[in-house]
């Protein structure tokens, strides 16, 4: 019974965007790094190589499972009767109505939709903690890029600005099955002091993103697109392109902006 669940959930992967984590040793490290133990959600929890050693974690106040795909969820269901398991969309779900309560956020992301699930970390910040999460290693890198890196980018900055970000370790292509193309990388976040930003939150969003969608122009040139009066902000910001420019700086501007909002 169980070659033919993994069968299915191959073909299934293929589908979701996932590829399924094989050795043992990878996934205990990933469920270790895990410090916020009091609510946990894992996220794509497949076959449940991850799901036995966070079960195994005494430390853990409670494991909720989120699983798209209706086959993975038989098989946890059948192999961990007592676990408590959401056949849903994490991008869909209402968090919550997962637990009242702070969470840790932890899983081997699909590659097709990470970027996706660390939006929703942001627009959930106020209730996620900690996300320890397996990425595509040049996303990895990305997410945890300081400014003057060519990886930089939007994520980068929203991210840091509310949480401390750590690069844990590389995974190799030959741990899962089938191997992706592409290296893997795990990552930590862990939610920093900062309540809210001194600054009109949705502007700087919008202003990140305006900077950053055209990255290799100058912000004088790349702003305009915000159809704003761009004269107060410092010059030596305007000479600059979006990768240069810290967390602060995108604040510091912002904070000029908001006046005319």
């Amino acid at each position: 019974m169980k070659d033919h669940y993994v069968d299915k959930s191959v073909k299934a992967k293929k589908y979701l965007g996932q590829h399924f984590l094989t050795d043992e040793a990878i996934a205990q490290r990933i469920a270790g790094s895990l410090q916020q133990l009091q609510n946990v959600i894992e996220i794509g929890s497949g076959m449940g190589v991850l799901t036995k050693y966070l079960l195994d974690n005494q430390s853990i106040g409670q494991l909720k499972v989120v699983e798209i795909d209706k086959e993975s969820v038989d098989y946890l269901l059948a192999h961990y009767p007592t676990l408590d398991v959401y056949n849903e969309d994490f991008l869909q779900m209402n968090l919550s109505s997962v637990f009242a309560d702070k969470i840790s956020i932890i899983g081997n992301f699909p590659y097709n939709i990470s970027n996706q699930i660390l939006f929703k970390v942001f627009d959930n910040k106020d209730m996620v903690d900690e996300v320890v999460g397996m990425f595509q290693k040049e996303v990895a890198q990305r997410v945890v890029a300081s400014e003057g890196s060519k990886t930089y980018g939007i994520l980068s900055v929203l991210l840091s600005a509310f949480y401390d970000m750590e690069y844990l370790f590389t995974v190799e292509p030959t741990v899962f099955n089938p191997p992706p193309k592409v290296k893997s990388a795990v990552i930590r976040m862990t939610r920093n002091q900062t309540k809210n930003l001194p600054c009109d939150e949705k502007l700087f969003l919008r202003v990140v993103k305006t900077a950053f969608n055209q990255r290799r122009k100058m912000l004088r040139s790349a702003l305009k697109a915000l159809q704003m009066d761009l004269t107060a902000i410092p010059p030596e910001y305007m000479t600059q392109r979006a990768e240069q420019l810290s967390v602060n700086q995108f604040i510091s501007i912002t904070k000029t902006l908001e006046q005319q909002i």
